[in-house]
């Protein structure tokens, strides 16, 4: 399933930190820095799919050579405290072709260059060896001034202010979104990202009246695990597939992420079960099937193909385990954590929001229908009399 991540972070100097080492070690190339006067030299790392420079078209033509482009941004910097680069990393689609990640990371940084009018130096990486191999990412180090035909020129403020930075990035994150999202449809992939907070998705999940959404967006966000917890539980995984056993999480963090990873697919597979329920009432209902049949019929097609031979006691205790399924181990570790609350009393409670929005809807109608009948009869009662006036009858 796509997530959504962008980030953006300062290289400054102050923290010991150099462009030129930046941009060396996420290209995986050799830089010569002249300010520090040393050599860094990552060409042993791996992992690096592509990497390529983006500039303005009235650019020099030096921009399109690393050592230069970034030699030239420390030596443009004076101040001890300087921020001599800019790094966006970016989260790239595990749905996607090679070739396609690629494209979209290069429209991003396209973007970025046309917006801001800076260099822009992409890496994209491959995942980690005993990391999560869903997570393919990018790197774009841009200047922190604008790059034209005199060289590096002004400060890019707009994304230094407090008062307009903020607003910039978010904008930028909504371009990012698009761009993965077009390319995922493209890709015939039904995943969608989002970079709304979890808070406004699941406020506009309930303004359409979708419980379900709602219920699964009332959570907390996804902690990351990072690379030391990471490498400890892809090793547990595999040692778990090479004995044949359930994979259990080592750390603690990881636990908390394996059980909330497990409440998504629950809830992703209760939303799939509940339309094919939804479905077969309304097909039911539509061939003059009474309520109690039609029941029937979205309980077998919620359980599933095999549920035709059952009876019904059958198929609501193998919906109950179905919507129970994986639910202890997570709660016992994340509980008190508002990761996860108990899905089958969760998944009971929107049923019965829906049922009660239904009855309530269909008692609007009723009374809209009342309504309008009555105003039908006054009006013919008021026609009536208008044509008794005419002719002279009314008393």
């Amino acid at each position: 399933m796509a997530s959504y991540h962008l980030s953006v972070k300062t290289i400054k100097r102050s923290a010991g930190r150099s462009a030129t080492a930046a941009a060396a070690y996420r290209s995986a190339s050799v830089i010569e820095c002249d300010r520090e006067g040393r050599m860094h030299d990552y060409t042993a790392k791996r992992g690096v799919e592509a990497c390529f420079i983006l500039a303005p078209t009235d650019a020099p033509s030096w921009a399109q050579d690393r050592a230069a482009l970034w030699n030239a941004a420390e030596a443009r910097e004076t101040r001890s405290n300087s921020v001599t680069a800019r790094e966006w990393e970016l989260a790239l689609p595990s749905e996607l072709s090679d070739a396609a990640r690629i494209d979209i990371t290069r429209a991003f940084a396209a973007q970025l260059v046309e917006r801001y009018g800076v260099a822009a130096d992409v890496a994209i990486h491959a995942p980690h060896r005993e990391g999560d191999q869903r997570n393919h990412h990018a790197h774009i180090l841009t200047t922190t001034r604008v790059l034209s035909a005199e060289g590096l020129t002004d400060k890019t403020r707009v994304l230094d202010a407090a008062s307009t930075g903020g607003p910039e990035i978010e904008a930028m994150r909504g371009v990012w979104a698009d761009l993965q999202n077009h390319a995922l449809e493209l890709a015939g992939q039904e995943g969608r990202v989002d970079h709304r907070s979890l808070e406004v998705q699941r406020e506009e999940a309930l303004s359409l009246g979708d419980v379900l959404k709602a219920e699964e967006l009332d959570r907390e966000p996804e902690l990351k695990l990072g690379p030391a917890a990471n490498a400890i539980e892809r090793r547990a995984q595999l040692v778990a597939e090479a004995e044949g056993r359930e994979y259990e999480p080592l750390t603690q963090r990881g636990a908390r992420v394996h059980a909330v990873r497990q409440a998504k697919a629950m809830f992703a597979e209760m939303r799939e079960r509940l339309d094919l329920a939804r479905e077969a009432y309304a097909e039911a209902r539509e061939e003059g099937h009474g309520p109690v049949s039609a029941g029937l019929a979205a309980l077998r097609a919620a359980a599933g193909r095999q549920a035709k031979e059952m009876d019904p006691d059958e198929i609501k205790e193998r919906l109950a385990r179905s919507a129970g399924r994986g639910l202890g181990e997570a709660q016992e570790v994340i509980e008190g954590q508002g990761a996860l609350r108990d899905i089958r009393g969760r998944l009971s409670a929107v049923l019965a929001r829906e049922t009660a929005a239904e009855r309530s809807q269909a008692k609007a109608k009723q009374h809209e229908l009342d309504d309008e009948r009555e105003r039908q009869r006054r009006a013919e009662l008021e026609r009536q009399r208008q044509r008794d006036r005419d002719l002279g009858w009314e008393l």
